[in-house]
């Protein structure tokens, strides 16, 4: 997929890239559902996208197939005018996208999905930054976009995540973290799992989470990043992707992102699109899950 990333990529790379710009290249491309909508704020203003992409056995089109919600989750793609260009916070954004053009490509080729996709993310050119330790997060130029990004419409969601600033991932490449489902921390995913062994070619890497992390950002409590915030506001089963480096890696840090593991995190997502249509990859146990409940 690193055609499509280096694409996406080099798009988003930009002073002067909007919301609306991503629309026209996945449109032109094939897909025929893309919308924006410009949100505004007391520090700036971002560009909402929502790709949603049939499948054929989806809801959408009467079939019964599950519908994978994939969120490219950032505070923004830039920090201007503090830095200049794509800063590490992208990377969440620039994967998600990849994984929508992939998807329009593989269409207009006759390969189509199982399953509803939705995609969706934003694009912010300007925002400020937060003091975090052990190095600064990225800011938001508004607030209130998590409630945009869940589509009550999907039964399980991937949140796709920069994870570089801490000290608890120390690895090149991106890990998922275990479900997480109405206020449970789950039991890391074996059909997760075992797509990403097949994917990378390696073994699979979890990212820890806490209690912390599914609470709300409100709650004032250490967190990770923003990675699990989509847990808060949807009963459906959310799974983290954390791209993730060695080192502590500022997410307002530009000239640090990496294509190719931007590729194999957009590749895996891929992938379990393709199984979860099929309801061959499931996000958690049903049958455990009724136990806990009761």
């Amino acid at each position: 997929m690193l055609k499509q990333v280096i694409e996406i990529y080099d798009l988003l790379d930009s002073a002067k890239v909007t919301g609306y710009d991503v629309a026209e290249l996945l449109k032109f491309r094939g897909l025929k559902d893309v919308t924006v909508e410009t949100i505004k704020g007391e520090k700036g203003s971002t560009d909402f996208v929502k790709i949603s992409i049939k499948g054929t056995k989806g809801k959408s089109t009467g079939g019964n197939a599950p519908t994978l919600g994939i969120i490219g989750r950032c505070g923004a793609i830039g920090a201007r005018p503090t830095m200049i260009g794509l800063v590490s916070d992208a990377d969440g954004s620039v994967t998600a996208l990849s994984v929508a053009l992939k998807i329009a490509d593989m269409c207009s080729r006759g390969d189509f999905l199982d399953g509803d996709v939705v995609v969706c993310t934003h694009i912010a050119p300007y925002a400020p930054t937060v003091p975090h330790k052990p190095v600064p997060f990225m800011g938001s130029p508004v607030g209130g976009i998590l409630e945009h990004e869940v589509d009550p419409a999907t039964d399980a969601v991937l949140s796709i995540d920069t994870t570089k600033g801490n000290r608890i991932v120390k690895w090149r490449g991106f890990a998922i973290t275990p479900t997480v489902k109405e206020g449970w921390i789950l039991k890391v995913s074996d059909d997760l799992l075992t797509i990403m062994e097949y994917v990378t070619g390696s073994i699979p890497r979890v990212c820890p989470i806490t209690m912390q992390d599914i609470t709300p950002y409100s709650s004032r409590l250490y967190h990770i990043n923003s990675i699990m915030q989509p847990c808060t506001i949807t009963d459906a089963p959310v799974v983290g992707v954390a791209i993730t480096t060695e080192i502590p890696v500022p997410g307002c840090g530009t000239g640090v992102s990496h294509a190719v593991d931007i590729e194999v995190t957009a590749r895996f997502i891929l992938e379990v699109a393709k199984s979860f249509g099929r309801r061959e990859c499931a996000f958690y146990d049903e049958e455990e899950w009724k136990q806990i409940v009761a």
